[in-house]
């Protein structure tokens, strides 16, 4: 084990090697974790208890503390993940529980070989659904993590070492997670994914597979890379968390676009109606989810809901019954977006907290709302986008009560 330091802020990183992992395994490092879980390790604390823990375990105190405080940060992220293992990146890079159990249902019944299995998150997930399921990875010890992960109240699936690029299996349905990370930097180009997302698509041409991709990623770079499936982009608790590249062979029904939001169990797809209207606001303005407005879907998800658009180019729409479970916002009053006039109005209201969403404009919310200078009580809402184009555009603000 060794320490390494690196990111723009010069995090001290663990560096668990295989010898570390064997230790965590077993019954005293076990045992090792319970009595470093009972210390605080919060940020007044974690010196002295760090040399309290030393005290005890001398040079294997490192592995122990980062493994309980990653523990900690994965509950954010999985429901039954307490005995796991992980390293700092491969925490960041996993998929939430829930994302990753997605994923698996769509696999049900299938035989699947995840080829950048890394520590294990999507396998947990896959061998409740898929009839077999294979699990390799180029870094040993992420493998090794994996072995014990999915150790964890049974027996763990095939595990092996390979390249992404060499898959080791036939007929499997692949599963690819390329890293889009190097230490603290995000990799915004696909093809300089940990495997290249263009070095991937060629390999798996004839494949049944998934490929993983950061949510942003330029759906015209998928076509200039010769992707002709399904992008399906998935939301959870309100935050957009991947696009996922589905081959071909498992679209159904002709489906290129898909946006699924878990927190509603809802998925509109580019095949859905979206003659969708344009017309000025009614009761309620909505914000679409982020998948949805993501893939593209929101004119779609305004037909099935009996919405319109305010403006064709612009993603929030309006309606005069605000679907069942969706945040909106109850418009009170129209008026042009000029500071004085708004902070005159918000005034009038008794607004003291107020959210601000923006769109199709260059306001900054943070900035804008302290510029306000608001101190009554009301908590209000501003929804401000530009409506119109060319030089008949205006800017527009609507002063709303949101729905929660």
């Amino acid at each position: 084990m060794v320490l390494q330091r690196h990111g723009h802020r010069g995090k001290t990183v663990v560096a668990f090697g295989l010898d570390d992992v064997r230790y965590l395994h077993s019954h005293a490092g076990a045992d090792a974790l319970g009595e470093v879980a009972r210390l605080p390790l919060t940020d007044a604390s974690v010196v002295s208890d760090i040399a309290t823990a030393r005290r005890r375990f001398g040079d294997r105190t490192a592995v122990l503390v980062e493994t309980v405080k990653l523990r900690r940060r994965a509950a954010a992220k999985f429901a039954d993940a307490a005995d796991w293992l992980f390293t700092d990146e491969a925490l960041q890079q996993a998929t939430a529980g829930p994302v990753a159990q997605h994923r698996a249902r769509r696999l049900a019944g299938a035989t699947v070989h995840d080829t950048t299995c890394s520590i294990g998150t999507e396998l947990a997930a896959l061998r409740h659904s898929a009839t077999t399921v294979i699990g390799s990875d180029i870094d040993p010890v992420r493998l090794a993590m994996a072995g014990h992960n999915l150790g964890v109240g049974g027996d763990p699936p095939l595990l092996c070492r390979a390249d992404a690029l060499r898959p080791v299996t036939a007929g499997a349905v692949l599963i690819v997670d390329p890293a889009r990370r190097s230490g603290a930097r995000r990799r915004f180009d696909p093809r300089s994914y940990l495997p290249p997302l263009d070095d991937l698509l060629d390999v798996l041409r004839d494949r049944d597979f998934a490929v993983k991709c950061a949510p942003g990623i330029d759906f015209a770079v998928l076509g200039q890379l010769g992707f002709a499936g399904e992008i399906e982009v998935t939301s959870l608790g309100g935050s957009v968390r991947e696009a996922c590249l589905w081959s071909p062979g498992l679209a159904g029904g002709g489906v290129r676009r898909r946006a699924t939001v878990l927190d509603t169990a809802e998925q509109i797809t580019d095949t859905d109606p979206d003659d969708c209207p344009v017309a000025p606001a009614g009761r309620w303005v909505v914000d679409p989810d982020g998948a949805v407005v993501r893939a593209g879907l929101v004119r779609h998800w305004a037909v099935r809901h009996g919405l319109w658009q305010l403006d064709p180019d612009i993603a929030y729409l309006s309606g005069d019954r605000l679907p069942d479970g969706v945040r909106g916002f109850e418009v009170l009053e129209q008026l042009p977006l000029h500071e004085r006039r708004l902070r005159q109005a918000l005034s009038a209201r008794g607004a003291g907290a107020v959210e601000i969403l923006v769109r199709g404009l260059d306001v900054d919310p943070d900035a804008l709302r302290s510029r306000l200078r608001l101190r009554g009580q009301a908590q209000l809402a501003v929804v401000a986008c530009r409506l119109g184009s060319g030089a008949a555009s205006r800017a527009t603000a609507f002063i709303c009560r949101p729905s929660r």
